[in-house]
């Protein structure tokens, strides 16, 4: 993987066994300034950093460039401060983790909603590119490329806790492994701690049976009227469950359709940022004092989940609608300070490995818990230790 560090802009050039997909590079540039180093990424591959003079880089080059590369700049550094959110949130009222930070524990819903929002606008940024470049979109290919990348990690996941509670060493609720099994655990309540994290997995799951689908067969165009039906229709779906289905209030932060639009809102950034690029007005916004107001609202969002009837209505939309804004200007404007966190070395580790993480963390991060192994900070170093060994 490229790491952008120095506020210099990585752009990836494959030197052999170039993956379809992947620019080529024809050593002419609209860029002053460059020099150009090898770096080593793997047995089969090298990757050529080309060092970008940051004064002479406009958004329509950066657009270019972030095309011919394999990794969208920022979204590493984007996934690990979401899962380092979830990991707050599961901390809180682990043994011997401070009660100060007691407050942190509503930053893991925003970084479940992050995380949705990064992966509609990922997801929606390949399958443009793929239909670009070919003239259509291949589900195959797709839902090929998801089972290898999700499938392993996660049944590897689910078999060890299979195991455990085969020995009485972890306790399943009735039909756990059956909901997990099958993606539908977030409709499934009550559900243990050890594999109620996956909900999260399977409102993607369920995400990505649906959405290339719709943007295959309807097309862009349709894709994306629905895609801002889904923003629209969510919060109405949210108030309705909240009154007329009591029952439901407490798994319905976990239902497909309460969560969609956040989904759907990193779509739509994928749709319309073609446009995005090139409106000046917001250009100009992005790289303004007055952007500092978007984080500010985004946090400010967070103290009223409490509140459900604001947040469901009215709170959980401009959460989305922030976190969307903020991931275009981490994705547009990959230079400065907040560019060279997010592209450093170990956020943009922490991101690849985001996905382990979230899967293992949920055993170790247990309040409920008195093992030393489940007390801070011990649980941290077992959660990457198993993240690493099943990445």
């Amino acid at each position: 993987m490229a790491v952008i560090s120095d506020g210099l802009l990585s752009e990836i050039v494959s030197t052999q066994a170039c993956k379809p997909g992947c620019g080529q590079s024809n050593g002419n540039s609209s860029f002053s300034k460059t020099e150009h180093r090898p770096v080593t990424i793997g047995a089969d591959s090298t990757i050529e950093i080309r060092r970008v003079d940051s004064e002479r880089l406009d958004t329509a080059s950066l657009a270019k460039l972030n095309e011919r590369s394999s990794r969208i700049p920022g979204l590493d550094g984007l996934r690990a401060i979401s899962i380092c959110f979830v990991f707050c949130a599961h901390l809180t009222g682990t043994a011997n983790f401070p009660k100060a930070l007691q407050p942190l524990s509503h930053l893991g819903e925003l970084g479940v909603h992050s995380f949705f929002v990064i992966s509609g606008f990922l997801i929606t940024s390949l399958l443009l590119k793929e239909q670009g470049k070919t003239g259509s979109i291949s589900l195959i290919n797709f839902y090929q490329r998801r089972l290898f990348r999700i499938l392993p990690a996660l049944y590897a996941y689910i078999g060890s806790i299979f195991l455990l509670a085969t020995i009485g060493i972890v306790t399943l609720l009735p039909h756990d492994l059956l909901y997990a099994n099958t993606y539908s655990i977030n409709y499934h309540w009550p559900r243990s701690w050890y594999l109620g994290h996956l909900w999260s997995l399977s409102v993607e799951e369920q995400f990505y049976f649906l959405w290339p689908a719709v943007l295959c067969f309807a097309g862009p165009k349709r894709s994306f009227k629905i895609a801002l039906g889904v923003v629209a229709i969510a919060p109405v779906s949210r108030i309705m469950m909240w009154y007329l289905a009591p029952s439901m209030r407490m798994n319905m932060d976990c239902h497909f359709q309460s969560v969609a639009d956040a989904l759907a809102i990193g779509c739509l950034l994928a749709g319309i940022r073609p446009t995005l690029v090139n409106w000046q007005p917001y250009q100009r916004f992005l790289r303004s004092p007055a952007f500092l107001l978007v984080p500010i609202t985004l946090l400010a969002t967070q103290t009223i989940v409490d509140h459900p009837r604001i947040y469901y209505s009215l709170g959980a939309s401009i959460e989305i609608l922030c976190i969307a804004l903020s991931i275009d200007r981490c994705v547009t404007i990959c230079m400065g300070p907040i560019g060279r966190m997010l592209n450093s070395r170990i956020l943009g580790y922490i991101g690849v490995l985001s996905y382990s993480l979230y899967l293992w963390q949920q055993p170790f991060l247990n309040r409920a818990s008195t093992s030393i192994y489940t007390s801070f900070p011990i649980n941290i170093i077992l959660a990457f230790a198993a993240a690493l060994a099943s990445y």
